[in-house]
């Protein structure tokens, strides 16, 4: 009986551990939802009370006066472009690494997943930004993007290519496929759930960052999602129920990208920790 007691106790103090936990992150999103929607003057002190009455040409005027449309498509482009440069480039990467294994394939491969830990040079990136001509231009803003995607999308997907047995790889080639057959045809289907989760773990990267823009991209027109709200931000800061319904804006697709492939996020992360 005390055994149980005690597996009881564990058990909701956990569950009280986990609203407790879900209340302080669901506290910020709920203040910035019920602001959206209220007058400047009830939105003042960004309280947590309801909106006496709904103002939904607030999000209206986000989108005309933050050029909310242009960065939406910009943010998209760039998320969307460099998750799947890498995500494919690290898939080839962390195949070749792990199937053809030798010191110098070993050697290479910490030290692309090196790239995890290490502090951006950013005066060294700076520099080849100018050489390349790639700063304050939107190739050169998704070439970086996928750089930096590239470490953490090989290291997730290396556990899992090794988790897939390598007589399939045998059969393959007595079928007469080549190296590239080999890897579309039948490695790369199996890793589907691994792909999806690294693509949207790096979509979501992408999207949030803040800094990679900030340096190098000058231009307005270029601008993310995230420099859009900055900028706004510094034009209406008096007008929280504005800056709010932006930051709103901002986050849905975030969410509704998260919340389509989170089965895929988890099935990925734990499938490549069991080996076949």
């Amino acid at each position: 009986m005390a055994v149980v007691k005690s597996k009881k106790v564990t058990f909701a103090a956990g569950h009280l551990a986990a609203i407790f936990a879900s209340l302080i992150t669901l506290t910020p999103v709920y203040l910035v939802c019920v602001n959206a929607l209220k007058s400047e003057a009830e939105s003042a002190a960004m309280g947590p009370g309801l909106p006496s009455e709904l103002h939904l040409e607030n999000f209206v005027i986000v989108i005309e006066k933050g050029k909310l449309v242009t960065s939406f498509f910009n943010s998209v482009l760039y998320a969307g472009v460099s998750a799947a440069l890498a995500t494919l480039f690290a898939a080839l990467a962390a195949f070749v690494l792990s199937r053809h294994r030798s010191r110098l394939n070993r050697a290479i491969y910490f030290f692309l997943i090196m790239g995890i830990a290490l502090p951006i040079n950013f005066f060294t990136l700076t520099k080849i930004m100018q050489l390349t001509h790639l700063i304050n231009t939107k190739p050169g803003i998704i070439i970086l993007y996928a750089t930096l995607q590239i470490p953490f999308a090989i290291f997730l997907i290396y556990g899992f290519v090794e988790s897939i047995p390598r007589e399939l790889d045998d059969a393959a080639t007595i079928d007469g496929c080549g190296p590239f057959q080999t890897f579309f045809r039948v490695i790369m289907p199996l890793l589907t759930p691994v792909l999806v989760t690294t693509f949207i773990l790096s979509f979501l990267n992408t999207w949030n960052d803040f800094i990679m823009p900030l340096y190098y991209l000058n231009s307005s027109e270029n601008w993310p999602m995230t420099l859009a709200v900055y900028n706004f931000f510094g034009q209406y800061k008096q007008s929280w129920n504005l800056v709010s319904a932006d930051i709103l804006l901002t986050i849905v697709p975030v969410l509704i990208v998260y919340l389509a492939g989170q089965r895929f996020i988890l099935s990925g992360m734990t499938s490549g920790a069991v080996k076949g």
